[in-house]
């Protein structure tokens, strides 16, 4: 009704217009207690926190979980146990770094990972969910003038303290309230300048951050939309990084002999662009192919370099490699290709 667009119009009126005449108690808290009190008085039938769900009413205790140790549980639980985890570090790193930027101050990302899979694993044991670090309860513990680690305690306690003792009083909460603090927090993380600097930043990360939301709204799971987003960065920056491939190439001894000198990434994105910087057709007599400034990463790129070395053979060119790394090397040693770059012989010195 339009009782719940009044309260939430009313909630940001307060959490924003509070701070201008004081700052002691921090604007959302009061929002909260305003509407809640003026909720009840004039008895607006609107939904609370109580017609949620259940709150609990006891203190958590220590047990194991009532399922069968089998590997059926596991394949029930494992797709669900990946999700959360994923979910949970990228929302906790993302709280991190925006807390970091809030307070200019750095954090240990390890710390954070190790600490939030210990907690979790113990919240197990306490009929916990597992959970990870809020962006929304962060910024405003940052904008309430939360600084240390005693501020988190504080806010676990509190919180701990009102479901538990006074959980009657906290299901009164109108979920109006709620929302319009919600509003607040997605207004202060957005990242307004992001659609303002659109067509002035690279395509592809445009094109990642609208896929990502457009999944995460279309699908109401975040997990998914990480997944896109991860997706289309590994497929750009390969693209990208196939295009950091430079190949230049100069003659001796009046033409007979020609050097190139390869510098950058090979891989299966570069692998063709890499072939294709040679002419197999040129009439000389000696080829050297300087590689000590490329890599090659992977089983593609090896085999491209196969290819270039047996064209120039077939074309009777003699052929020096140089420059070869001990990845490399290993890699032609592991699938074979020593032979095939060069029947019966060794390579050149490299």
């Amino acid at each position: 009704t339009w009782h719940v667009y009044a309260m939430v119009a009313a909630g940001l009126g307060i959490i924003y217009l509070l701070p201008y005449f004081t700052k002691a108690i921090p604007s959302p808290l009061v929002a909260i207690v305003v509407l809640t009190v003026f909720s009840i008085a004039v008895g607006l039938d609107i939904r609370t926190v109580g017609d949620m769900g259940e709150l609990p009413d006891s203190l958590p205790v220590f047990l194991l979980p009532d399922v069968p140790w089998t590997f059926e549980t596991l394949k029930i639980i494992f797709p669900f146990s990946i999700t959360l985890a994923v979910v949970g570090l990228l929302e906790s790193m993302m709280t991190a770094q925006i807390v970091d930027d809030m307070t200019d101050t750095p954090s240990d990302k390890n710390r954070e990972c190790v600490g939030q899979g210990v907690s979790n694993i113990a919240a197990g044991f306490l009929g916990g969910m597992a959970g990870c670090a809020m962006i929304g309860q962060s910024v405003i513990n940052v904008k309430s003038g939360g600084r240390g680690r005693l501020s988190t305690l504080c806010a676990g306690l509190f919180l701990l303290i009102m479901v538990v003792f006074i959980g009657d009083y906290v299901a009164l909460i109108p979920m109006a309230a709620l929302v319009a603090v919600m509003i607040m927090v997605s207004i202060g993380t957005f990242n307004w300048a992001s659609i303002r600097n659109l067509r002035e930043h690279p395509k592809s990360s445009s094109i990642v951050m609208l896929a990502t939301v457009a999944v995460t709204v279309g699908t109401h799971d975040l997990a998914q939309g990480v997944l896109v987003g991860v997706l289309l960065s590994g497929f750009f920056f390969a693209n990208k990084v196939g295009r950091i491939l430079h190949v230049q190439s100069s003659t001796q001894d009046e033409g007979r002999n020609r050097t190139y000198v390869i510098s950058g990434q090979v891989f299966f994105a570069s692998a063709e662009a890499f072939i294709n910087s040679f002419d197999f057709k040129e009439e000389i007599d000696e080829v050297t192919i300087d590689i000590g400034l490329a890599h090659f990463w992977d089983i593609t790129a090896v085999s491209a370099l196969d290819k270039v070395i047996l064209k120039f053979k077939r074309n009777q060119i003699k052929v020096n490699l140089l420059g070869m790394n001990e990845a490399t090397k290993t890699m032609v040693d592991k699938f074979g290709l020593h032979d095939k770059m060069s029947p019966g012989k060794e390579l050149p010195a490299h």
